[in-house]
């Protein structure tokens, strides 16, 4: 009788876990959306981004900036989601001596994710929203030189 009691708290126990394990990645999961190439076109350049998955818990972006022939911005980019918590980091080439800098995740739905880090010179919030499948529109903002201020980047899915 004694054996069999163990046997069923530990296949319960193996059997909760594996569940909180499954629900401890749903933030990323629901940022699928993300994933692949995408790239606005303005008069006065090309914004890229190429998002891809590295497994269960951390996405990869390189973004980037070109005008005619010269790229005037590179970041890297990954999203990781940490137990409960998911974080954008952003390297950018020449900005904070070239040293990743972490927003957190402050709003998450199906379509959108706002991270934010208050602490950051500029921006200081972060959103991706999803407008269809293969649209979404990227927003930075914050208070810069004393005074708000946003960019919006309108993004179409390449790949």
């Amino acid at each position: 009788m004694f054996q069999k009691m163990t046997f069923i708290l530990l296949l319960l126990a193996m059997v909760s876990c594996k569940d909180s394990d499954a629900n401890e990645k749903e933030k990323i999961k629901a940022a699928n959306w993300l994933l692949g190439n995408w790239e606005n076109k303005a008069v006065d350049g090309t914004l890229t981004e190429y998002w891809k998955k590295v497994n269960d818990s951390t996405f990869q972006a390189q973004s980037y900036f070109v005008k005619e022939k010269d790229t005037l911005h590179f970041e890297s980019i990954t999203l990781q989601q940490k137990g409960e918590m998911l974080t954008y980091t952003a390297t950018v080439e020449g900005q904070n001596d070239d040293k990743p800098v972490a927003f957190k995740l402050t709003t998450g739905t199906e379509k959108q994710m706002v991270f934010e880090n208050p602490k950051h010179d500029y921006p200081q919030k972060i959103s991706y929203t999803q407008i269809t499948p293969d649209s979404l529109v990227a927003k930075i903002s914050g208070i810069q030189q004393g005074k708000p201020s946003s960019e919006q980047f309108s993004m179409k899915k390449i790949k």
